[in-house]
């Protein structure tokens, strides 16, 4: 790949609110994905979760827990780092519109319901964050500021 691609990867002009509207979003696609992987705070782990996919209709479950489970959790740590922002928001975005349509979707818009809006709006964060870029505190500026030495 070369230098002109991977800059504008890791160019973002979003400055400081790259990290105000990233770094949340991070930690809370990291927990729910730690939930999934490593049944931390209350989760079920990766069988558990397996099992309720597999439960609904998301087969095979095992399977598709461990691939939710890591783009929220790898995707959330690396939102947090500000590193590969854009991939990782991508993947995190494609996880929060499987979710809405494969579990939210027939329950109506409120939370209260199991709906969909808590998984829409981190959505709509994450497509903000995918063309915006991690910002000035990330280390994606790092990278971009050492590939334009």
């Amino acid at each position: 790949m070369n230098t002109l691609r991977l800059n504008k990867l890791f160019v973002s002009n979003a400055g400081l609110a790259g990290l105000i509207l990233r770094a949340p979003i991070g930690l809370i696609l990291a927990a729910h994905g730690a939930q999934k992987l490593f049944a931390w705070f209350g989760g079920y782990g990766l069988e558990g979760t397996g099992q309720w996919m597999a439960s609904i209709g998301m087969t095979p479950g095992y399977l598709m827990a461990l691939l939710a489970g890591s783009a929220e959790f790898f995707g959330g740590l690396a939102l947090v780092l500000g590193l590969v922002t854009r991939p990782a928001a991508v993947f995190a975005a494609f996880t929060m519109l499987v979710a809405i349509f494969s579990v939210h979707i027939g329950n109506g818009l409120f939370m209260s319901n199991n709906g969909y809006e808590y998984a829409l709006t981190l959505l709509v964060a994450l497509v903000a964050v995918t063309v915006q870029g991690g910002g000035t505190f990330s280390l994606d500026n790092l990278i971009a500021k050492k590939l334009n030495r």
